[in-house]
């Protein structure tokens, strides 16, 4: 503080360089200025000392000398500004009689005694996905995809000659079948010499080679010449090899190919994940720059904001942009996401807190005689947080807006003013009104199946024998995210479900832990396995399997009769009829997928798609094949007077009745109907089905197989989307599942699930920062007994 104080203002003209200067003395003194200081040591322009040439030296011009005070304000300006104007942007101020206390300043937003310089400062400066913002090492991403030295050597127990490198490797290579000169004969050339040329032994195993001849053959070193050139060329090492081919290369094919089988997504070592440039992460605000901001939790965030302390000026500045800040905040948490980061990528989001987010992005609009529609809202909510989001919709209604909820949660039905419900069954047995009105209409309508549920004369079947555990399998010290080094115990045999409060880690501790690291053991997955110590127990096992709600399929060719498996017996049954024979048809005639008895014009999707260009593509039914796939010639081969189009058209329980003369064909049409899937089309294309039923389709798959009963099955959230009867039925294939000695491990809230389980896990206490332990783990009974478990308190009133 200067105020009240004589100051001196100086010009720094020359820092730290060498150099005599002797022209820049001689413009001083014509310019009128008097003296200057060099190596801090005062001079009169008259009288300077010569000056070393090849020693560094500092020049500053000494400007000024005042009291800072009120009356002097144009002067000190004018001072700044002329040193300024001198040293092309720096000044150093200091209180007269002590330099040790001045200070050097930029009007360059730079550092003065580094040079590092900020740009002005925008929005987007902070922004990731914007050029001026974001880390030029990455791009924004927060990560890179680099070739992964564990993938290019998938067994280090291989020795070269026995096809260690698995990038250059013959696809058919084994320990006993050595390197064939196929298309990886290139390569085992260049191998061989490079090894002779610098004593590598192609017979010893890749674990026991030196660190030094490893670097040679991953990253390069010495020549070789191939058959075809006049001279030698630089070996360039595997790794390099792979990078230079998927950057040069034109093969969307080749490019795809090394990246999915060699290449693994790791942090950028420029931003350090952080996806922005240096100088916008050098700006704070409260101690903290906006990337460690984002890494808050909502709840912790808007903790954050509220306890800033400002400066008057500075609060009337940040006042309307904290209020913005704090309410969409508070929307977020009025939802039940105060848990979720702010940085959390949208790809890691489940559907309904994805839905969550946006339902909050409303409430914060204002907007009034909106007609909102959602679809299952409560997706990924504890009973404990459905009172927010109920109180959520609420709010939303009574400021004049109308809500239409697709919704089979019971508290949400409760709530709501007015029921449609529709039915009495699914598929073609549904697509009436059953009963409509307010609660007590639908209670007593004796033909809706949901009042049935909600009234009580339909009750949830009952509970089978518990099980007991065939073994265990231990997770060790987990602390992926926000898992608390825990120890986790799972009983195999057994049905287990893992439950929790939204945000407990449910889905860290089995997907990001358990899953990654069984699918890397049991399938050779290149995934990273979340942060643990250790897994015991896993050699009980011998597969692991996610049935989840994605689509079975991503284009019309794609139905449950493809998926199952149930496809490719149908076609040899008509390929066994005297038609084909005589017309010389083979099973791949009355397929889709290949040419020959195709519809080449729709090329067997039955539709075609129109371009719209900036819109949405249009499918169209195909104007040639009418939707039935096949050509004239295939659809004249007829069984029980019924073509491959028309039995395609055909529901599960139809075909149970027309096929029953064939036994493979009827065990899984059997399975799809015990899953509740009889009214479901044979070829109804699998971009039309609803994720409950793709996850019902893909159970059946599983159930129609001979297993060996040493399979987990992963579930998340399966009841996702169905009503109280389709979760009896889903509960009678989970318990089927587990009956053939296999394991299923459930994530989910639905209570009649949980209550129906062997095994609970119940993890929290809460979400986010506040989650992560493990608050009860034992029987159904057992846990409903332990007060501090939410999901507990939820068995008891159940």
């Amino acid at each position: 503080d200067l105020d009240g104080r004589s100051a001196v203002i100086y010009s720094p003209l020359v820092r730290g360089r060498t150099g005599t200067y002797e022209e820049l003395f001689k413009r001083l003194k014509r310019s009128g200025f008097v003296s200057v200081r060099v190596d801090n040591k005062p001079h009169e322009l008259d009288a300077i000392p010569a000056l070393s040439r090849y020693q560094k030296h500092t020049i500053e011009l000494f400007v000024d000398k005042l009291k800072v005070s009120g009356d002097e304000r144009q002067r000190l300006a004018d001072s700044v500004e002329l040193a300024l104007k001198e040293s092309k942007g720096l000044v150093r101020v200091e209180p007269a009689g002590d330099p040790k206390a001045g200070a050097l300043m930029s009007e360059h937003h730079a550092c003065p005694d580094c040079g590092v310089s900020l740009p002005e400062l925008e929005p987007r400066l902070f922004s990731f996905n914007s050029p001026y913002g974001a880390c030029p090492g990455c791009d924004g991403l927060g990560h890179k995809s680099e070739v992964d030295e564990k993938l290019v050597i998938a067994d280090p127990s291989l020795s070269l000659s026995e096809g260690a490198i698995t990038a250059w490797a013959d696809p058919v290579t084994t320990r006993t079948n050595r390197w064939k000169k196929s298309w990886s004969g290139y390569y085992a050339e260049i191998i061989e010499q490079i090894c002779k040329q610098h004593g590598i032994p192609q017979s010893r195993p890749w674990k026991d080679l030196s660190p030094e001849q490893r670097e040679i053959i991953l990253r390069g070193g010495g020549s070789y010449r191939p058959y075809w050139a006049k001279k030698d060329q630089e070996f360039e090492g595997v790794i390099h090899n792979l990078e230079r081919r998927i950057q040069e290369s034109e093969s969307d094919f080749v490019k795809a190919s090394i990246s999915e089988r060699f290449m693994r997504k790791k942090i950028c070592p420029q931003c350090r994940g952080l996806r922005l440039k240096t100088e916008a992460l050098a700006i704070k605000v409260g101690g903290l720059s906006i990337s460690e901001f984002t890494h808050l939790s909502v709840a912790k965030a808007e903790t954050f904001f509220k306890a800033l302390v400002w400066e008057d000026t500075q609060k009337i500045v940040a006042r309307q942009v904290l209020k913005e800040i704090v309410s969409r905040l508070e929307f977020l948490s009025s939802v039940g996401l105060e848990y979720l980061t702010l940085d959390r990528a949208s790809e890691t989001l489940a559907g309904g807190e994805a839905q969550r987010i946006h339902l909050a992005t409303q409430i914060g609009s204002g907007l009034t005689g909106v007609l909102y529609v959602l679809d299952e809202p409560s997706i990924g909510l504890h009973p404990r947080d459905n009172t927010r989001l109920l109180n959520t919709l609420r709010r939303l209604r009574d400021l004049g807006n109308t809500l239409v909820v697709v919704e089979h949660d019971e508290e949400t039905i409760r709530t709501a003013d007015w029921i449609v419900d529709l039915g009495p069954g699914a598929g073609v047995h549904g697509g009436h009104i059953v009963a409509q009105g307010p609660l007590a209409n639908i209670l007593a309508a004796p033909k809706s199946l949901t009042g049935a549920y909600l009234s009580g004369r339909a009750k949830p079947a009952a509970r089978p024998p518990l099980r007991e555990a065939r073994g265990h399998i231990k997770i060790k010290g987990a602390k992926q995210f926000n898992l608390k080094n825990i120890d986790v115990d799972i009983p195999l045999g057994m049905m287990v479900c893992v439950t929790g409060v939204s945000g407990s880690g449910k889905s860290t501790l089995v997907h990001e832990v358990l899953y990654k690291a069984l699918a890397r053991k049991f399938h050779g997955a290149k995934d990273e396995p979340g942060l643990h110590r250790a897994i015991t127990g896993a050699e009980q096992l011998d597969k692991v399997i996610v049935v989840d709600q994605s689509p079975i399929g991503r284009t019309p060719r794609s139905n449950p009769a493809t998926y199952t498996g149930l496809w490719g017996p149908i076609r040899e049954l008509y390929a066994m009829l005297p038609q084909s024979k005589a017309r010389g048809y083979k099973p791949g005639r009355f397929s889709f997928n290949v040419k020959g008895g195709r519809c080449e014009h729709c090329q067997g999707d039955g539709t075609l798609c129109i371009s719209m260009q900036f819109l949405s593509d249009v499918y169209v039914q195909c104007d040639e094949c009418h939707g039935a796939r096949f050509n004239d010639e295939t659809l004249t081969v007829r069984y029980k007077g019924k073509n491959i189009a028309e039995l395609l058209a055909m529901s599960v329980e139809e075909a149970l009745g027309f096929l029953d003369a064939h036994p493979p064909i009827c065990r899984i049409l059997q399975t799809l109907s015990d899953v509740g899937l009889g009214y479901m089309a044979l070829g109804q294309s699998a971009t039309t089905l609803s994720g409950g039923e793709a996850q019902r389709v893909k159970l059946a798959s599983e159930l129609s197989r001979r297993g060996t009963g040493k399979t987990i099955y992963i579930l998340d959230e399966p009841t996702t989307g169905l009503h109280f009867a389709d979760v009896d039925q889903l509960l009678e294939v989970l318990h089927r599942l587990t009956s053939g000695g296999n394991t299923v491990l459930v994530i989910e809230h639905n209570l009649e699930v949980i209550r129906q389980s062997d095994w609970i896990i119940d993890l929290g206490p809460d979400g986010g920062d506040r989650g992560g332990e493990v608050v009860a783990c034992g029987r159904p009974d057992d846990v409903a007994a332990v007060s501090a478990s939410y999901t507990g308190k939820y068995l008891q009133a159940a």
